[in-house]
């Protein structure tokens, strides 16, 4: 079994940087609503604290192989919005 490090700073409310074995990355947001940066990665976050439901979906734009310049469906840019509107509303309270 291998040993895992995980290290979470609260830099200040709504932006965290975290620290592990294999690298770091920047959290912005609050519970219920949070998107991570890692290199090229982002990857966004929502959920209902103290549930346990939550939703995670990489955000990058990296179309794969089989379908070269995939577009994204309305769907889910209508719920990246809602998303974005969320952590603005989290932040500016």
């Amino acid at each position: 079994m291998g040993f895992r490090f995980q290290k979470r700073i609260r830099i200040f409310k709504g932006l965290t940087l975290n620290l592990s074995k294999s690298g770091s990355s920047w959290t912005v947001g609050r519970p219920g609503a949070s998107v991570n940066f890692r290199g090229d990665k982002v990857t966004g976050n929502v959920g209902i604290p103290g549930t346990g439901l939550s939703y995670r979906e990489s955000l990058d734009n990296q179309a794969t192989p089989e379908e070269p310049g995939t577009k994204r469906s309305g769907a889910r840019v209508l719920f990246w919005l809602a998303l974005v509107a969320v952590v603005a509303y989290v932040l500016l309270r």
